[in-house]
């Protein structure tokens, strides 16, 4: 068991603030970005995988330096989402947005602030084009938000 699967709370019934504001506390455990970034690659490999049947062109998100697929899913009134990355660090930064907006409403997913990405330090310790690829996927995850959110009027 690695880090990320021993200090995770169950959050299926947690807000998308209570799940960032439990990222930012974690991040801050760390001294340096190097074990930010192992953390990162940790949370990768707990990634909820997305099907094989999923990985298709239509799945990838537009404008990331790597491949990264998502998929989402409306269960009820939730969106799940799963995704995957041939990359370990996007994986790493994919799983962590997944883990903020999965089983939660669409209404509140397209509100959602992602000013975390900022507290934890994230988008000043990326690659231009890895800094426009998170932008990317938070964009991609929103899209999903909205489609589904207009099923459910």
């Amino acid at each position: 068991m690695n880090y990320a699967q021993e200090n995770r709370t169950d959050i299926s019934s947690m807000s998308i603030e209570d799940i960032q504001n439990e990222i930012i506390d974690e991040f801050s455990m760390f001294e340096d970005w190097e074990e930010r970034y192992q953390y990162m690659i940790d949370l990768g490999k707990d990634l909820p995988l997305i099907d094989d049947q999923f990985k298709t062109d239509s799945n990838i998100i537009k404008g990331c330096q790597s491949k990264v697929w998502v998929h989402a899913e409306l269960t009820g009134d939730k969106i799940e989402f799963t995704a995957d990355s041939d990359a370990i660090i996007t994986k790493g930064i994919i799983a962590i947005l997944i883990r903020s907006f999965s089983n939660q409403h669409p209404k509140d997913i397209i509100n959602a602030n992602t000013d975390f990405i900022d507290q934890i330090g994230l988008k000043e310790h990326l690659s231009p084009t890895r800094a426009n690829g998170l932008v990317s996927m938070i964009k991609q995850l929103k899209l999903y938000a909205v489609a589904y959110q207009t099923q459910l009027k």
